[in-house]
């Protein structure tokens, strides 16, 4: 009988040992406030748990919303949790398009700027003045790992995937903390071009 979990912890000293990182290739979501929360789905309301993400505490929800543009309109969209301090939605370019918004991309949490955005769910709106963005593209990546490798939190680096549409993606900013698992985040558009799956390996490159 095979130990899944001896498995992955073997998997993941391999991962270590050459310089690589596994992609989660990240689709359209979005990140509430307890306020926004409460407008979208009622007063008392909380967040029900759909399924754990890689990064620990981090999961996706059983919520959605419907964003609207001055364009268009994506429905369905998924609420990922734990509540955040400020509303944030991440989207690809395409999804801007439709939306008729200009997106910057951005690192998480630096909204400053950023585009303009309606939020309608079951029990309200919300029209954000700012807030939509496309993710810069990011390592998390967890203390140890860096500091064996001698990486660096704000660190920029390029990452290879040796596939059949092989590719270096760079300008790759590497997030370090204690509470992160080794991942690289790519958005929906950019994994389709070349050909990337959720756990392909990358190699990172200084």
């Amino acid at each position: 009988m095979v130990n899944h979990q001896v498995v992955e912890t073997i998997k993941n000293e391999i991962v270590k040992q050459l310089g690589m990182v596994p992609v989660g290739v990240s689709n359209r979501h979005v990140h509430l406030s307890q306020p926004d929360f409460e407008v979208l789905f009622g007063e008392g309301k909380s967040l029900t748990k759909m399924k754990d993400l890689k990064q620990p505490g981090q999961y996706a929800a059983e919520e959605t919303v419907t964003l609207e543009g001055p364009r268009g309109v994506i429905k369905k969209v998924r609420v990922l949790g734990p509540l955040r301090k400020t509303t944030q939605i991440e989207l690809s370019v395409s999804d801007s398009f439709k939306l008729g918004i200009n997106i910057p991309v951005r690192e998480s949490g630096k909204l400053e700027g950023s585009a303009a955005i309606k939020l309608v769910g079951p029990k309200g709106e919300v029209m954000l003045g700012e807030g939509a963005i496309a993710a810069y593209r990011h390592i998390h990546m967890p203390l140890d790992y860096a500091e064996e490798k001698a990486f660096h939190d704000g660190q920029i680096v390029s990452a290879e995937f040796d596939g059949i549409r092989s590719v270096i993606f760079k300008n790759v900013m590497i997030r370090v903390s204690d509470k992160y698992a080794l991942e690289m985040h790519l958005d929906v558009e950019e994994a389709n071009a070349a050909g990337i799956v959720n756990g392909d390996l990358l190699r990172i490159l200084k």
